[in-house]
């Protein structure tokens, strides 16, 4: 072979294999980021030719499906009872695809394209048909997710119900809402301007306040530092602390004081169930201060708190659904430390995490993993996942739950007994008023769970903005979302 042409052997060949590197790369790397990038057309038009897998609650209700269109896109998705179940199931959409809740997060299943549905694809094949999405169904109960989009009406907020011994979510609302089926349409123009809308609202309605929003928790954050306290082996729930009427904060001139005044002066002491049932700001600074920023810390990161929670999904399934982390800081002055202790300052936390903590104490000091997704039909409804509750931690002892039930079915006796459903079925809680800071504004809270003596729901309320006390606020709709599921189950 002469030099001309062994050179241009050699070009060739070369030719040849960067042509098939290049093709290996976008057919394996690049094949997801490609596939999902809204430029590209023939994959937009791959995904809506495929009948998309439903989303259900736990008694079937669909909550979203496809149902054949007669336009150039063969399958249209809609959503029942839109802004109500939003939150959980985001949306899909010609300008965004798969986006936020379980659409996102189980997106691969939904489209048929997940590799646990490859028996499908071949029967598909065989039979000529269309490969379908999996059914995705969810622990969802439909009248307690209505009942809390409901109770919060034109607030801003969040409802969280979970299930205290599975980790399964009953309901889990967020105001202000959308309707996911102005983001599904097929009209281009229309679905990019609701978006483009949505997103230049305050605040904004695309946003899950029960997962993506931190607030600070104010007195309901007590929960935990009484357990760190309890753990300690230094307090009882009938241990004397100081509660005087006011507190200056270490190292300044700062006065804290508490919302009412019990009867208690600064020379006198009260117990520690008392100072958490009538919610004493000043014993539990100074309690957050003698226990330590350590063994607080010890038992949120326990709780959830500093880490990122996944709710549902995975990366093979498409995008997690995920709980932006909590915060309880470190490393503070004693100052800060004393406002951290009473759920101010520096400590936030979402409503599911919130929901997390009194699940804790309703489960026996056992915390388990938060799940939204029961199991995953293919489309001959043979199961080809279900979900197992798995203990996501210890954060204390049974013992210590036992003291915290007590001290929360006293927040209810002594304090707000308007919230107890009846006399046979008492509720334990903790009710908190967070002050935000801005224009004298205030986040409304309570968590709590019912019946406190076999508990079966766990529920966490926030309101933004309220203009009065957390359980005068958030209270009534707690126990209306007790008593119904309650009225369900017995």
């Amino acid at each position: 072979m002469n030099k001309s042409l062994h050179q241009l052997f050699i070009a060739v060949l070369t030719l040849f294999a960067v042509l098939a590197a290049s093709t290996t790369y976008i057919m394996t790397v690049r094949a997801n980021s490609l596939n999902q990038d809204t430029r590209n057309t023939r994959a937009l038009y791959h995904e809506y030719a495929v009948p998309r897998g439903a989303i259900l609650a736990a008694d079937g209700t669909v909550m979203a499906q496809s149902t054949a269109s007669k336009d150039a896109f063969e399958y249209q998705r809609t959503y029942s009872a839109g802004s109500i179940y939003a939150p959980v199931t985001g949306y899909f959409s010609i300008t965004n695809r798969a986006d936020r809740g379980i659409e996102a997060s189980q997106n691969s299943l939904l489209n048929g394209e997940n590799d646990s549905l490859w028996l499908e694809k071949i029967k598909a094949v065989f039979k000529g048909e269309d490969n379908k999405g999996a059914t995705i169904e969810t622990s969802i109960d439909t009248k307690l997710q209505k009942l809390a989009y409901k109770e919060l009406g034109s607030k801003v907020g969040a409802v969280v119900a979970i299930e205290p011994s599975t980790g399964r979510i009953l309901a889990m609302a967020s105001t202000p809402s959308y309707d996911p089926n102005a983001l599904a349409t097929h009209d281009t123009k229309s679905a990019a301007a609701t978006f483009t809308k949505l997103v230049g609202e305050n605040p904004s309605p695309l946003l899950n306040n029960a997962t993506s929003q931190l607030y600070p928790p104010g007195s309901t954050f007590k929960i935990a530092v009484a357990a760190a306290a309890l753990e300690s082996g230094k307090y009882t729930t009938s241990t004397q602390v100081s509660s005087p009427n006011s507190y200056t904060l270490p190292g300044t001139k700062t006065q804290l004081v508490n919302s009412a005044n019990h009867g208690w002066n600064a020379s006198t002491k009260i117990s520690l169930s008392d100072a958490f049932a009538y919610s004493s700001n000043t014993a539990f600074a100074q309690l957050g201060l003698k226990v330590g920023a350590d063994k607080i810390s010890d038992i949120t990161n326990k709780l959830g708190f500093g880490t990122s929670i996944t709710v549902d999904g995975s990366d093979t399934t498409g995008r997690p659904m995920k709980a932006v982390a909590s915060k309880f800081p470190t490393g503070q002055t004693d100052d800060k430390l004393a406002l951290a202790s009473i759920g101010q300052g520096d400590t936030v936390e979402t409503p599911l995490q919130n929901a997390m903590i009194a699940a804790a104490v309703a489960n026996g000091g056992k915390l388990m993993r938060p799940t939204l997704v029961d199991r995953v039909r293919s489309s001959d409804l043979s199961v080809i996942s279900q979900t197992s509750p798995s203990q996501y931690s210890q954060p204390f002892s049974s013992d210590t739950a036992k003291s915290l039930t007590s001290m929360m079915e006293s927040v209810i006796t002594k304090e707000y007994p308007g919230l107890q459903i009846s006399s046979s079925v008492k509720v334990a809680a903790k009710t908190g008023t967070a002050q935000t800071g801005t224009n004298s504004t205030q986040d409304g809270w309570i968590t709590g769970f019912a019946p406190a003596s076999n508990p079966k729901i766990a529920v966490a309320v926030v309101v933004h903005n309220a203009t009065t006390y957390g359980g005068n606020t958030a209270g009534p709709i707690m126990k209306a979302i007790m008593e119904e599921y309650l009225n369900e189950t017995h």
